[in-house]
Order: C-alpha cells, then structure tokens, then sequence
C-alpha cells in the first residue's frame, strides 16, 4: 500500500460492498494518460507526476521521470477539536465498516524475481485513543509467495468535515514466522503527526499533502490526486468515476504507488509508476467478505494480541498509550 506502501497498512487500502459495480469481471487493457495543469514549483519538497500502470495482468514499463509537482508543507495542520465522532468513517472514497474484511491479489518484485503478493484487509470492531482522539483500527495481512511477511495495526480518524487521517501504524514485518522488525509510529509520540489519508473533497489540480509524519521510522509519505472520472475493472467487479491518487515520499521522489478509489466501495486496485520503483507492486480486488461472529471474534483476537505486543515490542511509541477498546 514503506515499509513499501503496500495495501497492508500506510496506506492501505480498504473497501466496502456497493451496488455500483458492474456485472462484468473483464480486466482492463490499460489506463487513460490524464492531463495536469502546470503549477510552480514551492519551497517543499515536490515529487513527479507519474502516468498510469496499466493492470497486474499487463506488466508495465517505468515512465519517464515527468515534471515536478508542487508540494505545500512538510506536515497538515491538525485541528483536535473537530474529532467529534471520529471512530466513525463514513468518507465516500475511504469507507471503514467493521466486519468487512478485502482481499487482494497481484505481484511484485523480489529482488529479481517476480512474486505473487497477497494482501487481507480486515475492519475491527476495536478502537485506539491516539493523540486524544478516538480512532477507528484495521487489521491487516501482507502474504509474499503464500508465506505471511507482515502484519500491521493501521489507525484511521475522520474529522467533522469528512477527512480521513491516518493517525499511525504498527507493523509487524516476519520472516522464518518470527517478527524481526517493528517500525511503528503514532502521532503525538517521537515527533510523529497525523497526516490526510483521504480529503472529503478531492481535488484534481492540487498541491499534494502529508499522509503523516514519523521522523523516528522515515515514514514520510506524500499524496496528491492524479486522475477522477476513470472506470476500472478487477476480478470484484467494474467501477467507474475512479479517483486515482498518487502517492510517494520524499526519500524516493521518482517511485510511486498509483491508487485507485471507487465511491461508496474504496480502493479497488493499486498499481505503480516512476523509475525508482523498485517492488513495482500491482494489486486487484479479488473478493470482499462480510466476516461471521466466529472468523470476527478470531480477527479481533489476533489485533488485540499484536497490541498487545507492542508495548513490549515499541515502548518508546506505546508506552503509556491507551490499549484497543471495543467500540461502544
């Protein structure tokens, strides 16, 4: 979805059923090149406007480096005060319903060889207290070749106004089934902030935006919309009105993450761009699943036990910090 931003976690993508989508399962050929209006260049850092990956049933060539695009600040102003019900993500591109669970298939590099990659996604019915306000918690799985390679804690809060922000993560990366690091950070703790994993109003010609701040683990990730109006299909169904956003960060200006974002369902594919982009991670779709109260009651098992982990695991993060909670 970064950790390389992978579908597990930063930005990782979560979906909801609908009725919108299309009867077909056909892949798409490829993706439409969109135009950008020219904008200067800021003080920030910027990051290149990269062109669209066609699908993880077409393997893809890099683009060129393109033109650079202006960023505004290094953080996002954050306003504790419009946080009322923030549990709740109701966000038309970024919907979080507790007991849904995604998941999703593809490839990706490894090192040089090309790996299937499988990513579940699962809302919890749990919440965590970060940086005073209430946050909304999934859990999620990152499989490389069948075998589990993380499994991550991600915290999302939406404001009064629509916004989702991500507030944190706490990944576990695991090889040989034993967790060799745990790269976590939550805003208000080691200088980390809360950054904009989704804008109520996306808009299409616009500086890009932090999608958080962790100084202590080099997660500095960027976004910015690069195409609306698009139509997808992946193995779940056909989409159309598709907001596709960029993301990257500033340690690596010429790789990016091209996400796709159907209304009232979520993110329904992830696809790559940019010379540097080394993992070249495509993602689709593959099925949504409404979890029974046994399969809920075991996911919710297994992020109360990470958390419970990470006290041990990060102290310098959590200690101190509020445990998972059910919701009310």
């Amino acid at each position: 979805m970064p950790r390389s931003r992978s579908m597990a976690g930063a930005a990782a993508l979560v979906v909801v059923l609908v009725a919108s989508a299309c009867t077909s399962a056909a892949v798409e050929s490829g993706a439409p090149t969109p135009t950008l209006a020219p904008s200067p260049m800021s003080s920030a850092t910027a990051g290149p406007t990269p062109r669209p990956t066609l699908p993880a049933t077409v393997e893809s060539t890099p683009a060129a480096t393109p033109t650079p695009v202006p960023t505004e600040s290094l953080t996002e102003p954050f306003d504790h005060a419009a946080f009322t019900d923030s549990a709740t993500v109701d966000n038309r591109w970024f919907p979080l319903k507790p007991g849904t669970q995604w998941v999703f298939q593809g490839k990706a590099n490894d090192g040089k060889e090309r790996v299937s990659r499988k990513v579940v996604i699962t809302v919890t019915d749990l919440v965590k207290v970060i940086d005073g306000v209430r946050s909304a918690v999934t859990y999620d799985l990152d499989y490389t070749s069948g075998e589990l390679g993380e499994a991550e804690l991600a915290f999302y809060a939406q404001d009064d106004h629509g916004t989702v922000w991500l507030m944190g993560e706490y990944p576990e990366e695991i090889e040989d089934g034993k967790i060799v690091e745990a790269p976590a950070w939550i805003a208000g703790r080691q200088d980390a902030k809360a950054g904009i994993l989704m804008k109520a109003e996306p808009e299409p010609v616009a500086p890009s935006y932090s999608e958080g701040w962790g100084p202590a683990v080099g997660w500095t990730d960027r976004a910015k919309v690069f195409e609306t109006g698009s139509a997808t299909c992946v193995p779940a169904g056909c989409y159309k009105d598709v907001l596709v956003i960029d993301e990257f960060n500033r340690d690596e200006p010429d790789a990016h993450q091209l996400k796709y974002y159907a209304p009232g369902v979520g993110g329904v594919r992830v696809g790559w761009a940019g010379a540097k982009e080394d993992e070249q991670e495509v993602l689709e779709l593959l099925r949504v699943v409404s979890l029974s109260p046994d399969a809920m009651a075991k996911a919710r098992a297994a992020a109360l036990a990470q958390d419970k982990r990470s006290y041990k695991i990060s102290p310098a993060v959590f200690e101190g910090a509020a445990p998972l909670a059910a919701l009310p």
